[in-house]
């Protein structure tokens, strides 16, 4: 029996690109890049921090029309990274 892992998706393209059961997120401190990531890490913990930290420091207006995360992209693949083994 084969164990599904969720996976990162890293795009740069249109919003009709997200496939059922992912989210688009905006990722970095100056230059943007969109990742496309399963809903299923809305319930890890460790997002749930990275979105505290969105929340804290954009507010509900994000400036890229999507979530965006403010950390680096590096932090943020090495997050997801983990996530994806659980």
């Amino acid at each position: 029996m084969a164990i599904r892992m969720p996976r990162i998706i890293k795009k740069t393209s249109t919003a009709g690109d997200v496939p059922k059961g992912h989210f688009a997120v905006y990722v970095g401190e100056k230059q943007k890049k969109r990742f496309v990531i399963p809903i299923s890490f809305l319930s890890q913990p460790l997002f749930q921090d990275l979105l505290c930290q969105a929340e804290e420091e954009f507010g509900f207006n994000h400036p890229m029309g999507g979530v965006t995360i403010p950390c680096s992209e590096d932090v943020f693949i090495n997050l997801t990274s983990r996530l994806s083994r659980f």
